[in-house]
């Protein structure tokens, strides 16, 4: 049902624990943290944007689409998901977005495919990506079906909580196993949050690349 689909890059918080900031454009392996996702989520989607507020010349050398949050007062990850759908709905043929976090450089490169094949006979349905029993509404299909319910439960009622939304519309947890690098296993959703994070993500990346 989903052969085209759009990918879109949440970078839209605010990375207090990182000292606030850009978060995406913090170097990992020598690329800004944002290439890095930009690469792995192209392969996978016919078209691809990145949800990001302020001044978007700063991410001209990823040379994508950089769509802001449509709701004011960084409301969190539903008002990037509402301005990708908006987005994909006006300027793709897709159906459905699907969303990557712009701090996790590792997911699946075949999360695409594993969320729309789960989504294939369930029109209208979010797919979520879940490893390790935990769900990473973050990465998810969303159909474009779902944007006025969205719009609704993010502008009428206020209410910014991914997963109470998800909870609220059909949906169904894909799941994901940890990938083995360098003899140990890793989330392939972990994500980069602290300084600390982003030295891990260094040794992780060393590791994938030997």
């Amino acid at each position: 049902m989903y052969g085209n689909m759009a990918g879109i890059i949440l970078a839209g918080g605010l990375s207090r624990r990182m000292g606030g900031g850009d978060k995406g454009l913090l170097m990992l392996g020598g690329q800004p943290l944002l290439a890095h996702i930009a690469a792995r989520l192209a392969p996978q989607v016919q078209a691809m944007a990145l949800n990001a507020n302020g001044e978007p010349e700063r991410f001209r050398d990823l040379g994508l689409p950089v769509v802001p949050d449509t709701v004011p007062g960084f409301p969190g990850p539903l008002a990037g998901v509402l301005a990708g759908l908006d987005w994909a709905a006006a300027n793709t043929q897709c159906q459905a977005i699907v969303t990557a976090a712009g701090d996790t450089p590792f997911f699946p490169p075949d999360l695409a495919a594993r969320l729309a094949a789960a989504a294939a006979d369930r029109p209208g349905t979010i797919a979520v990506a879940r490893s390790a029993g935990r769900l990473h509404p973050t990465f998810a299909l969303w159909p474009l079906a779902v944007r006025a319910a969205l719009e609704s439960f993010l502008v009428d009622e206020g209410n910014r909580r991914v997963l109470s939304l998800i909870e609220r519309q059909q949906s169904i947890a894909v799941d994901f196993e940890p990938v083995a690098v360098s003899g140990r296993e890793i989330d392939p959703f972990f994500n980069i949050n602290t300084p600390g994070d982003l030295a891990e993500a260094e040794t992780i990346l060393r590791g994938l690349r030997t």
